[in-house]
């Protein structure tokens, strides 16, 4: 069994040959990814396949969907020692320039504390500027 199909099966995901696939083009990724990305890597394959795999990718922790204000979701990678119903909460930062989005997975999105009654069901912080590549430009 090689290292792609541990993960899956860790995350009680069946490791057919396109979840295969997809978890290998996204951990291959630097930046978070749309499902439009995704579709043109995988011409031959079908939108809604690939949709439900991107979907049961985040349903089992092994994906977090970003929502960086451009209006289109992107999916990122979960570190892999974050286990399946934890939440690895961790910035993300939005190039202005190149119109890409990281996850800055060392930099933790600090405890906030929140009014008697408030729960908290989702958090996402993003950071918007410049790249340290297209800095470097």
């Amino acid at each position: 069994m090689n290292e792609i199909e541990k993960v899956l099966q860790e995350h009680q995901v069946r490791p057919t040959a396109i979840r295969l696939l997809m978890y290998k083009f996204l951990r291959d990724r630097q930046v978070a990814v749309t499902l439009n990305d995704i579709e043109s890597d995988f011409e031959m394959s079908e939108r809604t396949t690939l949709y439900r795999t991107i979907k049961t990718f985040e349903k089992n922790g092994l994906v977090h969907q970003i929502d960086d204000g451009t209006g289109v979701a992107k999916y990122a990678l979960d570190e892999p020692e974050i286990g399946s119903g934890s939440q690895d909460l961790h910035l993300h930062f939005h190039c202005t320039n190149c119109n890409e989005t990281l996850c800055l997975t060392d930099h933790k999105i600090p405890h906030i504390s929140l009014p008697k009654g408030f729960v908290t069901q989702d958090m996402n912080l993003v950071l918007k500027g410049i790249c340290d590549r297209c800095n470097e430009n």
